[in-house]
């Protein structure tokens, strides 16, 4: 009989202690968040992203499971300054009841870019700048330890160990960038997304399209663009690996026209990582495929 009811008891109170033990549920919205929040949360978090390789932010809008994510979560992460430009409604809605913060909130506005073509709104791409993007890892700690307070000196830790990290990328960066002569230091894509790149590692960056994707280009940037190419000698433009690759014709026959050639330099990764496998399935790896391809195409 007491074995019956200690049981009883078992099956009644264990499930309660094993929903203590399951970590928080934290999700990210795109691939690059997600990878940050992985590196200072590890396992102690159960991390969902919303956004997979090849997704472009800019226009994504969150599906039915997404929302169902959302509602769920314990703590929403995502990247900010008009990133997610079609999901900012929910994110302000869902701020009211739950742990909601982009991981850019704390950046120094004098360190944001403010281009005047977006509407008076910051460039959001800050990850092409891994010092930057570093000081968004202290979003994700601060965060992580509010919801697991005894878990916090851990979170600091790797916090530390991974900031270090990029810092190190950083610098490397900058020391690779220099052995491109100094005429072709010209970097042309699909949207202004390199921005912060260019900035911080010393490259004139042309998009074809402004700050988000959601703005189409017509004749006259494509012309522009040619314009750039011809008179610089600009030996390749770059595809981007989330935005349709369709302005590479136009642009390779407005530069023929002109009686010059420019080659496809290769793919970077702009709005999202690589998918899994590819070497780029993670921030650093990003980054180090996107300096690998561009050092080798402009040199």
């Amino acid at each position: 009989m007491r074995s019956q009811l200690f049981v009883t008891i078992l099956s009644i109170f264990l499930p309660l202690f094993s929903a203590a033990a399951e970590p928080p549920r934290v999700v990210a919205t795109t691939s690059i968040v997600a990878d940050l929040v992985r590196n200072v949360g590890g396992d102690l978090v159960q991390l969902t992203s919303l956004m997979g390789p090849g997704i472009d932010p800019h226009l994504y809008r969150a599906t039915p499971s997404d929302l169902e994510a959302l509602r769920s979560a314990d703590l929403i992460l995502y990247s900010g300054l008009h990133l997610e430009g079609k999901m900012q409604d929910i994110f302000d809605k869902l701020s009211r009841s739950k742990n909601v913060a982009a991981v850019t909130s704390n950046l120094p506005r004098e360190q944001l870019r403010t281009p005047p073509e977006f509407e008076g709104n910051f460039d959001p791409h800050v990850w092409f700048d891994v010092q930057l993007w570093s000081q968004c890892a202290a979003v994700v700690r601060d965060k992580l330890s509010e919801l697991l307070p005894s878990a916090h000196s851990t979170f600091q830790q790797r916090h530390d160990e991974y900031v270090s990290r990029l810092i190190k990328l950083h610098q490397d960066i900058k020391q690779r960038i220099q052995t491109i002569p100094a005429a072709r230091r010209l970097l042309i894509t699909a949207h202004d997304a390199f921005g912060y790149f260019g900035r911080a590692y010393g490259l004139e960056v042309v998009g074809l399209q402004g700050i988000s994707t959601a703005t189409e280009y017509g004749l006259r940037d494509v012309s522009r663009v040619v314009d750039i190419i011809v008179s610089s000698k600009v030996p390749a433009i770059f595809v981007e690996s989330s935005v349709s690759r369709k302005f590479v014709t136009a642009i390779q026959e407005g530069v023929a026209a002109r009686g010059h050639s420019v080659v496809v330099g290769g793919e970077l990764y702009s709005d999202a990582l690589g998918a899994e496998g590819s070497g780029a399935d993670n921030y650093i790896g990003t980054i180090e495929h996107n300096v690998r391809v561009i050092v080798e195409a402009l040199s």
